[in-house]
């Protein structure tokens, strides 16, 4: 297979050329999205980093400015697996109804070969396989299996050309959620900034400390991510003070903040990245992946 490399910025006649062909011009400023979705696809590289958008006009960035790590970021091969049958993940992706089958539950239930339900998504090297309401009847269904705690890591188990795999669990503590654990190597777990969502934290813990004594003493959490944090409101930053000293480290510096754009974007059928590149619900995702890609550097030093 051809190995893309992206093409130096002298082949276009250099910045200078990039800029003043660039500056200025509405149809490409109006256009936005569908550039930044194109040039992910041709150059395997995101728009925001190379460019930014400012006062309306495009403004090429400094080549040395362009992080190394965002280059290598992009080049990851990522699988998501959709566990929740409220299917928010594949909404969020743009995929239809009808081509959310073979889900999980096809697989358990009509022995679907795994591979037929990994889908395309309109970001390169981003995969999915969907899910929809059917997947709520496989709660049910899996308590007459044998080892039903394993079933998913049996289905999993012929996955091996991917980076980073991301099982997208319902809001719940069951078979689906423990089974998502079981086959997992690591768990993030995004905590908004309320209250009750410190009560779930709690539970969830004890979950994991019965499944690393009992089914996968390899489990360990990737990190627990701070969402709809709003520096305003008192109770979010007694939340994230309270996380922050009782969890130290394991607790991402990067935090998600309460955002219209990322609220949007599912409604279009888009993650907020391509929906706005711009909104401070995407910038700080850009600044979550560095982070996740940095400690997993540091954890494979």
């Amino acid at each position: 297979m051809t190995k893309r490399v992206v093409p130096p910025l002298d082949r276009f006649g250099g910045v200078g050329e990039i800029k003043k062909r660039l500056r200025g011009s509405q149809l490409i400023y109006d256009n936005r999205d569908a550039l930044a979705e194109a040039l992910m696809g041709l150059f395997a590289v995101k728009i925001t980093d190379i460019v930014d958008w400012k006062d309306g006009k495009v403004v090429v960035k400094n080549p040395k400015t362009i992080p190394e790590h965002a280059l290598a970021a992009i080049k990851k091969n990522v699988l998501i697996i959709d566990a929740d049958p409220q299917g928010n993940a594949s909404t969020g992706l743009g995929m239809s109804y009808e081509d959310r089958k073979p889900s999980i539950y096809e697989m358990i239930h009509e022995k679907k070969l795994l591979s037929e339900g990994i889908k395309e998504t309109l970001i390169p090297g981003l995969k999915i396989i969907g899910a929809n309401t059917d997947l709520a009847a496989a709660e049910v269904e899996l308590t007459n299996f044998e080892n039903k705690e394993y079933v998913f890591k049996s289905i999993f188990a012929e996955i091996n050309n991917f980076d980073f795999i991301f099982i997208d669990c319902p809001p719940a503590l069951g078979l689906l959620t423990i089974n998502s654990l079981v086959a997992s190597d690591t768990t993030l777990i995004p905590l908004q900034s309320e209250f009750f969502a410190l009560e779930g934290l709690s539970a969830l813990m004890q979950t994991i400390k019965l499944i690393q004594q009992n089914f996968n003493n390899n489990l360990k959490i990737e990190g627990i991510l701070l969402t709809m944090l709003d520096k305003r409101n008192s109770l979010s930053s007694l939340v994230e003070k309270d996380v922050r000293q009782h969890f130290g480290d394991q607790v991402y510096k990067t935090t998600i903040p309460r955002n219209v754009k990322i609220s949007e974007a599912p409604s279009h059928g888009k993650p907020a990245l391509v929906y706005d590149t711009q909104a401070a619900g995407s910038l700080a995702y850009i600044e979550l992946a560095k982070e996740v890609i940095l400690n997993q550097n540091k954890n494979h030093e």
